[in-house]
């Protein structure tokens, strides 16, 4: 027997084993997730937080969140028109419900400014992919309040809005502040304009586009803030927060999450894809100036999770090596300053 035939024979006895052992393909991760032949892709989103997720009056999504999901979605194979946004309040993001029309239904993919903490994934059964943006709690006040905010403690006495499922409001309570719940972030800011509350607090990058107003940004495009008797806006670093790290709650379904770790993978790993820079850039990089001296989020992707997927010596260019340093960096003009380090270990959990 010639030795090509040898190792044919050889290469048919493996096949087998590999298929048996080995770990899923992309293809069997679509499958068990349930994505084949899917018609369109439902994900949960926040409706009113400028910059980061927002339903414009036309019905136009915009926001970071939205171009992660845009993102996500082109790697699971659904285009843009095949992406359903709906809106999703806080209180319903780990059960992965949103509303549609006259009810709710369950959502495919959360991705609804949702920070990752043992809380929601032990008590409240979330699952979440690896994180996908780091930014920091702060606090917002009127310009005209010239009363300094430079930790949670400079809120004693005052009457603070936040989420409801916000664990930030025992540890307001510990600094003498009086806080409230809400639903919606876009509720606590009315309030403030209104007098009813002194102060809001929730993660930076939420709370950056509601400062930002309707400022422009470098091409001239504005955030619509859909709110009445809208005034200037100071935004605080309190240095308290070690790091808000928001993750997709992807449900029980381990296959979808893996998808969603490798659709991140592919985008901090391969050097060709900017996509996750250009939504940083669009949305946050040019609202730091309004924001000064509070950093809004870190300006390069958290490092993503790996999955492992079976690839034959002939397809491994399909997913990027790991970066190493020295690494092909992202399109100039694209990366932000990197992250500083954090000056504390809790999480707000907005």
């Amino acid at each position: 027997m010639s030795l090509a035939a040898v190792l044919a024979v050889l290469a048919a006895a493996m096949v087998p084993i590999v298929l048996r052992l080995g770990p899923p393909t992309r293809d069997d991760l679509m499958d068990r997730a349930g994505l084949k032949g899917k018609p369109e892709l439902l994900i949960g989103a926040k409706d009113d937080q400028p910059g980061v997720s927002q339903r414009l009056p036309n019905d136009v999504w915009r926001g970071f969140d939205v171009d992660i999901a845009y993102m996500i979605a082109g790697y699971l194979g659904f285009d843009r028109s095949q992406v359903r946004f709906l809106p999703m309040e806080s209180e319903d993001r780990a059960r992965r419900q949103a509303r549609d029309r006259d009810g709710f239904v369950t959502v495919d993919l959360v991705i609804a400014s949702y920070s990752i903490t043992k809380r929601r994934e032990e008590e409240e059964g979330a699952v979440f992919s690896a994180p996908y943006l780091q930014t920091e709690q702060s606090v917002v006040t009127l310009s005209s309040d010239t009363r300094p905010v430079s930790s949670l403690e400079d809120l004693a006495d005052r009457t603070v809005c936040t989420l409801t499922t916000s664990t930030a409001i025992p540890r307001l309570r510990q600094a003498g502040a009086r806080p409230i719940g809400r639903n919606r972030i876009s509720d606590c800011f009315q309030e403030m304009f209104d007098g009813k509350v002194e102060a809001v607090t929730s993660d930076a990058a939420i709370l950056a586009g509601f400062v930002t107003g309707d400022r422009p940004s470098d091409d001239g495009r504005r955030f619509p803030v859909t709110l009445h008797d809208v005034k200037p806006l100071q935004h605080w670093d309190i240095g308290e927060s070690a790091a808000e790290r928001w993750g997709v709650n992807t449900g029980p379904n381990e296959a979808l999450r893996d998808l969603v770790d490798l659709a991140l993978y592919a985008s901090a790993r391969d050097p060709e894809n900017s996509a996750w820079e250009q939504a940083y850039a669009t949305n946050f990089r040019w609202q730091q100036r309004y924001n000064f001296p509070q950093p809004v989020a870190v300006g390069e992707q958290p490092d993503p999770r790996k999955v492992e997927v079976r690839q034959w010596p002939w397809e491994r260019i399909a997913l990027p090596a790991p970066a190493y340093p020295g690494s092909p960096a992202a399109p100039a003009g694209t990366r932000g300053p990197a992250g500083r380090p954090r000056r504390g270990r809790r999480s707000s959990g907005c």
